[in-house]
């Protein structure tokens, strides 16, 4: 039987340039498992997915992160795409939100470029994990011990490579997410 998230209230953190399929897949997935979810955003009103380089579908933005605290939420799923996650970094609270989580020692997933932004929100350092593979130097630089695997799990850091390791990732996902709070989990 599947893990179930009755109670667990997740947020998703994206902006237009989201790699659509890394924010579907993953929100469809949690949202069988029970949980309750919000897309929480820099941009307001809706945001805009992308298949790779090709303009998608449009979602609705349920909270500005400006006004996002971590203590509302019990894990936080970041999903990649360039332009998303090259933006996200640059946004303070967007920044200050993800390092949040880590204070909170609450899970977080981030797929392909969404590792970025624990660099800017400074927790990249002495933590385990994979991204798309044009980050590791990045991730490798803010001290990350990087590796090319198809799932890293570290503390309640759940981290993937690409849209072909969301079965794994999601999986992962939810197992860390119904294990609660990791005491490694630290900013």
């Amino acid at each position: 039987m599947a893990e179930r998230l009755d109670g667990k209230r997740i947020a998703f953190l994206l902006m237009d340039g989201v790699e659509q399929v890394e924010f579907t897949e993953p929100w469809e997935a949690l949202e069988r498992a029970g949980a309750a979810l919000e897309l929480v955003s820099p941009t307001e009103g809706t945001v805009l997915g992308f298949h790779g380089v090709d303009k998608a579908d449009t979602f609705d933005v349920d909270r500005d992160v400006a006004d996002a605290s971590a203590t509302d939420y019990d894990a936080l799923v970041l999903p990649g795409g360039v332009v998303n996650a090259d933006h996200l970094r640059m946004d303070e609270h967007a920044v200050r939100f993800v390092r949040e989580f880590f204070e909170g020692h609450k899970p977080v997933a981030a797929i392909c470029h969404a590792p970025w932004i624990l660099i800017d929100a400074g927790v990249a350092r002495g933590r385990s994990l994979t991204s798309y593979p044009s980050l590791a130097t990045d991730l490798r630089n803010a001290g990350a011990d990087w590796s090319d695997e198809e799932v890293v799990v570290d503390q309640g850091l759940v981290t993937s490579r690409r849209p072909d390791d969301l079965p794994a990732f999601i999986a992962k996902t939810i197992e860390e997410i119904a294990e609660g709070e990791h005491a490694g989990q630290t900013a």
